[in-house]
This record gives C-alpha cells, structure tokens and sequence, in this order.
C-alpha cells in the first residue's frame, strides 16, 4: 500500500467522530509496521477522550517502535484538555509521520512538526491535504477566522422563491429532504434563524427522528429584541441551549430582557450590530458551526458580508410565482457557481450544496 492508502483509511476513520468532537477537529491515525502492516488505528471520539494518535499508538503498543504514523491533521504540542500528542509519539518510538495538513490552532501551527524532527523522526506533510481540509473546514475557520463555518440552508420553488408571499409560512419540502435536513441538524453545532422566522413559522428547533449525542444550540439574530417569551423554541431546553444575539439598543429593553432571561434564555450583545459580530460572539463560545436556516433578511445579511461558506439548498417541482419571496432577496447567485457542487435526488425534491469558495 501507498502513503495515499493509509492516509485514506485515517480520514475514513476521522469522519466517525462527526458531530461529537466539536470545537476539536476530526482526526484520524493509523499506525503502520516498517513490513507495512497496520498495528494500530483509531480516530478522536469526543472532547476530553483521548485524541486519535494516542488511541492507535496504544492499539499498536511495543509494535510502534520504528513505525510510521499517519495522520489527518498536525500531533497537538501543548496540554489542552488530554496530553501532548507529540511526546507520546516520541516515546512510542515512531520513526516516521505522515500527516495531511497543518493543525492552524495557534498554540500548534507548525510547532508540532518541529517538535518531532526535533527528536529525530522524519515528517512528511501533504498526502490527503484537500480531503483533510474539506472534513474540517469548521475547526479551520473558527481558528482562522475567529468565528464558525457558515452553512446558508434553504427550501426554494423551481422558480428560486422560498415563501409565497412576506410573513407567510410556507412548507415546500418532502418527507425525504425534511429527513435529510434532520441528519445535518444531527451534526451541526447550532442552528441560527431571525427573529422573522421565529414570528412567522414559531419553530421549535430541535432535531428530530435521527440521534444527536450533544446538545444543539439555538441561536435567535434578533436586533430590536422581539423575540415572544412564549415562543416555542422557549420550551425545549433540554434540546440544548437558546441564545439571542442583540444589539445593545435592544439588550436595554429591560422587561423584555428579563422574561427572555426567566426562560432560561442566554443573551448576547453584538457590539456594533454587524452580523460579522455577532458570529464572533459565539465563536467565543466555542460554536464552530452554524447552519443558518433562515429566513431571507438574516440570509441576505450573511451574503452581503461575505460569511456564507456553504450552501444546501432543497429545490422543490413548485412554483410560487412572480409574488414570492425570492431567494437571497433576488442577490446575484447561481447554484452553478458553487464550487465541488453536489447534487442529490431526494425525490421528488432535488438537493444542490457546494462551497461557495472552496475548501481552504
């Protein structure tokens, strides 16, 4: 087997820990004899387990000396939650590192490398790098970009209408897209919707029919605090916890803020209003994803400030007419131009998403 066929199998065994190791990344690691045979392998669970290298080289136990270690992403070098990976590889006695990319966590970012050729084991950078970047695109923004990876979902007509008219709730999606659009709730850290949403449709939030192991935040884009403390999304606290990000105009509603606040609500001030603040915000609070569902105005102010990352948009055999809601308010888009465009039949509805920049 090739270098290319171990890392294979480490980002296989990484993508296991899909929707339970956030804010840490995906990784895998595979641990393979000087006669390439694999003695060791294991991905990161959850936080606070133990990380990926750390599981394979314990599975590969005294068989890890003079082996190869191939990794998704760059062996921590400082103490977080768990030990420093690198000093257990060194005293594992691995001879050589694989790894896909760079870890751009600044407390590693290249350090983790230097530590190991500092020790005499040889590191090679690179197999896998774009496959390994496209599965943690979340961690890589939130480190890069100080704020999570931006996932724009939508239902549209096939004439790009997602109402039928302003303030009026209006389902479009089947059975098998709604069931789809449940297993991407399963996976995501939080779901972000206006307080127009919230008016209109009254929506619960919760992920439902499919498991979820953590609890998913709700998040209301609420700038003048309208939000009704008997919305329904109030009620399911034990889903996870309900943010309400505001400006400080309507943080200084008092009596409203204090009913949101006896519903167990978690406010949050975005200083100078911008939707840009408002992710920082929450990136604070270790949100390394976030799926915005809506409705137009929070979609549209996400697009004209350059934040939408990824785009899921469910296409429906309806048509709601010239008298819609048009999709991103009638901003310049095209599904087309997505880029790595994916399109699924989830019949009799058709699913199209892509990144709307590439992978980075």
């Amino acid at each position: 087997m090739l270098d290319a066929d171990y890392m294979t199998r480490a980002l296989s065994l990484a993508a296991r820990g899909r929707g339970r190791t956030s804010p840490n990344p995906l990784v895998g690691a595979v641990v393979v004899s000087p006669d390439g045979v694999i003695v060791g392998q294991g991905f990161h669970e959850r936080v606070g387990h133990a990380h990926a290298e750390v599981r394979a080289l314990d599975m590969a136990g005294t068989q890890a000396r003079g082996a190869t270690l191939y990794c998704t992403l760059e062996p921590c070098c400082h103490q977080g939650r768990t030990p420093p990976c690198v000093s257990r590889v060194v005293t594992a006695g691995i001879a050589r590192v694989v790894a896909a990319i760079e870890d751009p966590n600044p407390l590693v970012d290249g350090q983790g490398f230097e530590y190991l050729r500092a020790h005499g084991i040889a590191v090679e950078v690179g197999a896998g790098r774009q496959a390994a970047a496209a599965l943690n695109q979340p961690f890589f923004t939130l480190m890069r970009e100080g704020r999570p990876f931006v996932v724009l979902k939508a239902a549209a007509s096939r004439d790009g209408r997602i109402a039928a008219a302003p303030g009026t709730r209006t389902p479009l999606t089947s059975e098998a897209a709604n069931r789809h659009a449940q297993g991407v709730r399963a996976e995501i850290d939080a779901i972000g919707v206006g307080v127009g949403t919230v008016l209109v449709d009254d929506p619960r939030l919760t992920v439902r029919d499919v498991y979820r192991e953590r609890p998913l935040v709700r998040v209301i884009f609420d700038r003048q605090l309208r939000t009704p403390p008997d919305a329904r999304v109030l009620s399911t606290r034990d889903a996870g916890p309900v943010i309400i990000v505001t400006t400080e105009e309507g943080a200084s509603r008092a009596t409203l803020r204090e009913a949101l606040e006896e519903r167990s609500v978690e406010i949050e001030v975005a200083r100078d209003g911008s939707l840009g603040a408002a992710l920082r915000r929450l990136a604070a609070r270790d949100v390394s994803s976030l799926l915005l569902e809506g409705g137009a105005v929070l979609h549209g102010a996400a697009w004209d400030e350059g934040l939408v990352d990824y785009v899921r948009l469910y296409v429906t055999p309806h048509a709601l007419g010239p008298g819609g809601v048009r999709l991103l308010g009638g901003r310049a888009f095209s599904s087309g131009s997505l880029v790595e465009r994916r399109i699924e039949s989830l019949a009799p509805d058709v699913l199209i998403e892509g990144y709307v920049h590439g992978p980075r």
